[in-house]
């Protein structure tokens, strides 16, 4: 196979959810030489990028997500250890995290996945989260984006607890929040201070990737 079938065949193992075929595909990109850097941003990442739009085309579902990033983790698994000597190129850092009280974690981890997929460093610091622990990794990490999320309603609170902590420590104007979760809106998250809310993962990733945009096009 040529080396475009090779990709082609990378992405179509994403978008198709074939776990058993991308392990194949990845061994097959390695054998042809193709960089394993060039096999995640311009096969596997492609493929995520069409399990995006088909979710917001209405084609896919929330189990075609997760299945998609599963599809991902098993390639990635053959990947990896080729990937220490060939760094991908990184358009930002996130953190990420579901609020203290919370223990839901699927919006967040596919959103985490299609991150990554996309290009960003994640650091996901699980859920049920202390404030503290978000703020010092904030300041030690120095992250373009901080997400956090909420299934609760009685944890919502805590996003604008951290929102607060944040000011209060001179770090909110280093860092974009967006939040995400089923009893969130854009009027809450305006509300608390944060600067986007994310309906879901897709629509999350986009805002992300909108705001690194946004910052390497300034003069």
């Amino acid at each position: 196979m040529s080396k475009e079938e090779v990709l082609n065949r990378l992405r179509e193992c994403i978008f198709k959810l074939d776990i058993e075929g991308i392990r194949q595909a990845c061994q097959d990109a390695l054998a042809a030489g193709i960089s394993p850097t060039v096999a995640v941003t311009e096969g596997m990442a492609k493929g995520m990028d069409i399990v995006g739009k088909k979710y917001e085309a209405g084609e896919y579902f929330l189990s075609e997500l997760i299945m998609a990033g599963e599809t991902m983790k098993e390639g990635m698994k053959i990947l990896e250890p080729h990937l220490k000597e060939d760094k991908i190129p990184r358009l930002g850092k996130v953190v990420l995290a579901t609020v203290q009280g919370d223990l839901h974690d699927i919006g967040k981890n596919v959103c985490a996945t299609l991150l990554s997929a996309a290009g960003f460093k994640v650091i996901d610091l699980g859920v049920d989260v202390p404030t503290q622990r978000i703020l010092e990794t904030v300041r030690l990490q120095k992250p373009d984006i901080l997400g956090m999320s909420s299934l609760l309603t009685v944890t919502m609170s805590e996003m604008e607890n951290v929102i607060k902590e944040l000011e209060e420590v001179g770090l909110r104007d280093k860092v974009k929040v967006i939040v995400g979760g089923a009893p969130l809106s854009d009027s809450y998250a305006k509300e608390i201070g944060a600067d986007a809310y994310a309906s879901d993962a897709v629509s999350g990733v986009n805002v992300c990737k909108e705001w690194i945009s946004q910052r390497t096009s300034k003069p």
